[in-house]
């Protein structure tokens, strides 16, 4: 099929994007355009116009100051996947971004247009969450800057208002010298969407103790979710105590079914992802180098 037809405009700054944006309930912005771009050709999106933004120099790049990694909106997953910035400071996501989509997709697709699609099983919301990431948003007050956890709100649904424009992404960086990063999905084939998800990162210090650990699930619900296991920080992390921890953790979660998995066996796997990921995070982190 054909896209129903629609206006193109390309503007030069990120104002004059946000002012047509705001001036136009129907328009849309696009950058990679890998979910929009198929959704306007079988007419499951049809906006009045389509706002590039793809080139605005404001949106793009990877930095790292202040013990934050900063990523531009527009940012391709492709480069952010090889970037040393991201490999060195925010591992978690170097490891996630392989699994994201197809290498195609990657080469088009920008890591603030998949925060934007809020889809409930995707790994790049999955990550800001686990991190506890902060969205950057151009808005008509200004700049706001969001906890992941608030932006994103349910499925394909997120706290952008008409005329809101995402900025960029800020991953914090940590400081520890042992890191681990683990990350699981499950899915029909790879690279398809997630049945559900798991991400982890923990730090350990000289005596293999855990001093601080994140953890993430996706596809269980409406959204990803930031799980509590701080019960793991002054341990060791053997499997019994993760065990405990982790089932402890999604004993409650509200999982979803559908025609792929039912509620029931998605919160299984999610409570199997979730033990094998901290573990691999764990064994990532006891092999690098003490601090001695």
């Amino acid at each position: 099929m054909k896209p129903a037809p629609f206006e193109y405009v390309r503007p030069a700054t990120l104002a004059e994007a946000c002012a047509l944006l705001a001036e136009d309930a129907d328009a849309r912005l696009i950058a990679g355009g890998q979910t929009l771009v198929p959704m306007l050709a079988m007419r499951l999106a049809r906006p009045a116009r389509l706002i590039d933004i793809l080139r605005l120099p404001e949106l793009a790049g990877i930095r790292e100051e202040d013990g934050v990694v900063t990523v531009g909106a527009t940012t391709r997953q492709a480069h952010a996947e090889h970037d040393p910035v991201i490999r060195t400071s925010a591992p978690l996501l170097a490891a996630v971004l392989p699994w994201v989509g197809h290498p195609p997709t990657r080469n088009r697709g920008t890591i603030g247009g998949s925060i934007a699609n809020a889809d409930p099983s995707a790994e790049i919301p999955l990550v800001a969450v686990t991190l506890s990431a902060t969205i950057v948003i151009a808005t008509a007050r200004g700049i706001v800057a969001m906890r992941a956890d608030d932006f994103f709100i349910g499925a394909m649904l997120t706290a952008l208002g008409q005329g809101d424009c995402i900025i960029a992404i800020r991953f914090p960086v940590w400081r520890q010298p042992r890191i681990g990063v683990g990350f699981r999905e499950v899915s029909v084939r790879r690279s398809d969407f997630a049945l559900v998800a798991a991400a982890a990162q923990i730090a350990l210090d000289d005596d293999d103790r855990c001093i601080d650990v994140a953890l993430g699930v996706a596809g269980v619900g409406d959204k990803p979710l930031r799980l509590n296991v701080s019960s793991l920080i002054g341990g060791r992390f053997d499997a019994a105590s993760v065990s405990e921890v982790v089932h402890a953790a999604t004993r409650d979660l509200e999982t979803t079914g559908d025609l792929h998995a039912s509620a029931a066996y998605r919160r299984r796997l999610a409570a199997t992802l979730c033990c094998r990921v901290l573990q691999q995070a764990r064994d990532s982190a006891a092999a690098r180098e003490t601090a001695r």
